[in-house]
């Protein structure tokens, strides 16, 4: 007999994530075998009678998806402004997808989409330290100081930031502007942005190029491509 935590087969169903299949738990919105069940950590059987709000769930079969996300989308299911979400782009897929992690509105590039709840959680936590590859585009110059405090961790918000990898890739004295890479683990919001502003460069355009080994070529804005078998393995065993 095999036996699963209640909210893990519910977000392995792709009903929810398991932060809000635990919310559902808890409101009582969730049945096991015709009985309400609300506490969370509940052990359940992997065949039994599970319902949320009446419906029957059903396991999926899992998926998961690299996705350009162009600027000016939300990096959610649905959103109250009424704004484009990441889910609008995949309304031909006949899966309830998440997106893992977030790209802030104005950001663009590598974002993962997946119902897998697993691998989802497996790929956000912090110990994992899953390397995220951005450009940006900021004011002004980087001086070599800077280059190190950025190498070395930042302080921004009452948190110093891990260790960073930099690269400037292009300098435009001109517009005095520059391209810099920037590589970090770290998932804090608008991370990149504060992080160039706590040394005096703002950013105006950003970009994430990579996630952990998964790059964009052959995807334009907007385009999508279902990740292989031997992919999602590989992030299954990521570090």
């Amino acid at each position: 007999m095999t036996l699963e935590r209640l909210q893990k087969v519910i977000a392995e169903a792709g009903i929810a994530s398991r932060r809000k299949a635990e919310q559902m738990i808890v409101a009582g919105r969730v049945r096991v075998d015709g009985k309400v069940v609300t506490k969370l950590g509940t052990k359940v059987e992997t065949f039994s009678n599970i319902t949320v709000d009446g419906e029957p769930i059903e396991r999926e079969s899992l998926h998961t998806y690299l996705f350009y996300k162009p600027r000016g989308v939300v990096s959610t299911a649905k959103d109250e402004k009424g704004r484009k979400t990441v889910v609008d782009y995949f309304a031909d897929v006949p899966y309830r997808l998440y997106p893992v992690g977030r790209l802030d509105y104005d950001t663009s590039g590598a974002l993962l989409m997946t119902n897998d709840g697993k691998l989802a959680n497996l790929l956000m936590h912090p110990k994992h330290e899953v390397d995220k590859v951005y450009v940006a585009k900021i004011e002004g110059s980087l001086s070599e100081d800077e280059i190190i405090k950025l190498k070395q961790g930042v302080r921004f918000d009452g948190h110093k930031s891990a260790k960073a990898r930099v690269r400037v890739l292009k300098t435009n004295p001109k517009k005095d502007t520059q391209l810099v890479q920037l590589t970090i683990h770290e998932g804090h919001y608008h991370q990149v942005k504060k992080m160039f502003k706590a040394v005096g460069h703002p950013v105006i355009k950003l970009s994430r190029e990579r996630y952990a080994f998964l790059d964009l070529k052959g995807l334009n804005s907007g385009e999508y491509r279902e990740l292989s078998r031997v992919e999602v393995d590989r992030l299954h065993r990521v570090d």
